[in-house]
């Protein structure tokens, strides 16, 4: 059985049952909120995992960081209208496909007049920037509503891959994951701990690539990432080898603490991802699959 970090290294990452409205200045913890890829899954076989399309909220020293804005962004946004209270949050995007930005519209936060967004992405491979996606996706006959209509306070950023976002002393670092898909990776360090959101993981990535993608996640506590998928088709539920390798394979090379393995299949049911969840476990006894309301706390 091989663990990710060195066997004389003991993990700062514990779950947690406990949902805080906002960390205090001396926390840091992850809650998922939307654990799929490609399209929203709801189905009566995808219950324990959940069928939301990408989201993560990081909370860390009084910041509420949301990493990509899929359908798992409506939960989210929900729980937070029943907070009562002004809200300010940072979302980051990895890229502008449509199951990374098409809980937004539906955010209701976002409606709120007392509330304020700082919304960071790069530019998408047709180089409209991030603000114009979200405009674009809300548009006649896409959606009734244009983003006007958003009454909170919306900051928008133009994110270069390998630039740093600094908020107070909450670093966020960048980097290419992909580039045929125009993805973004991001490190969130905070009092030398430090959770990484890698989402496009390939099994043959460029070479230089690579090396972006090992130095961004290299010995953080937390690694979340993506199985990989096989093309042209959906898996056929037969063996879970080879979707999850690629995300293994360098979460033990960059020695990092925990691994969660999300963005799952559409057509990954339960029981198949309790497959997965038993396969991955016998090779790394530090990593699990993501579920819908896992939360995980970062020891400081």
């Amino acid at each position: 059985m091989s663990n990710l970090a060195p066997s004389d290294s003991q993990s700062s990452v514990t779950e947690t049952a406990t949902t805080s409205p906002i960390s205090s200045a001396g926390e840091f913890f992850v809650q998922f909120w939307g654990v799929r890829g490609l399209i929203a899954t709801p189905a009566s076989n995808a219950n324990r995992y959940g069928g939301n399309t990408a989201c993560v909220e990081i909370q860390v020293a009084g910041k509420r960081l949301i990493f990509d804005g899929g359908t798992g962004l409506r939960t989210l946004g929900k729980y937070l209208r029943q907070l009562q209270q002004p809200i300010e949050a940072y979302l980051f995007f990895t890229n502008s496909q449509s199951n990374r930005i098409q809980g937004f519209p539906f955010f209701a936060p976002a409606f709120v007049p007392e509330n304020r967004f700082h919304i960071y992405g790069s530019a998408a491979s047709n180089s409209a920037s991030i603000k114009q996606c979200l405009c674009d996706q809300m548009l006649q006959p896409h959606f009734p509503y244009p983003l006007q209509v958003m009454q909170s306070e919306l900051q928008f950023y133009n994110l270069l891959p390998g630039n740093e976002v600094q908020l107070d002393d909450v670093t966020i670092a960048t980097s290419v994951i992909n580039q045929t898909q125009r993805s973004v990776g991001y490190r969130v360090s905070w009092q030398n701990k430090s959770i990484a959101y890698i989402t496009d993981l390939t099994k043959n990535a460029d070479p230089i690539d690579q090396e972006q993608i090992l130095q961004l996640v290299k010995g953080v506590d937390l690694l979340i990432a993506n199985a990989t998928y096989s093309p042209p088709t959906a898996n056929n539920h037969e063996s879970s080898d080879l979707h999850w390798q690629a995300a293994v394979e360098l979460a033990q090379s960059a020695a990092v603490q925990k691994l969660v393995i999300s963005h799952h299949h559409p057509d990954d049911d339960d029981d198949f991802l309790d497959r997965v969840q038993k396969d991955v476990q016998s090779d790394c006894d530090q990593a699990v699959l993501a579920y819908e309301g896992l939360m995980l706390s970062i020891g400081i």
